[in-house]
């Protein structure tokens, strides 16, 4: 069993930056994948990025690219995102996911999730 904890959203402006942070309890969270995803209101969840249990491998959503950067501390039990260059769009409430094996983007694979942080991003 594995809980998690998403903190740091919040309000930001265009062009500005967050940390997003992602805290498992649990044995064993350094053989999970863990991923972000996002859900707009009145939209899907969607996927985000994901990293592996080593942090060696990671996979990001198009829309992200280049902006956003997930990373790893097993030593800390934490994942974080990092988003740069934060855009309107990017508005949602945000979750951080587990599963165990590979770091994968549907949804639907991921056994563990946290509650939510909202981040806005103001024009």
């Amino acid at each position: 069993q594995v809980q998690l904890v998403e903190s740091g959203g919040g309000l930001v402006q265009a062009g500005g930056s967050l940390r997003l942070s992602c805290a498992a309890s649990g044995r064993t969270f350094d053989s999970y994948a863990v991923g972000w995803f996002r859900q707009a209101p009145d939209k899907e969840r969607v996927f985000v990025a994901t990293i592996n249990w080593s942090g060696g491998r990671t996979l990001y959503a198009d829309s992200v690219k280049g902006r956003f950067t997930i990373s790893r501390d097993n030593a800390k039990n934490t994942v974080y995102l990092q988003m740069n260059s934060l855009k309107p769009e990017d508005t949602a409430v945000y979750y951080c996911a587990a599963r165990r094996g590979y770091a994968v983007s549907p949804a639907t694979t991921y056994n563990y999730w946290g509650q939510g942080t909202q981040v806005t991003v103001s024009s």
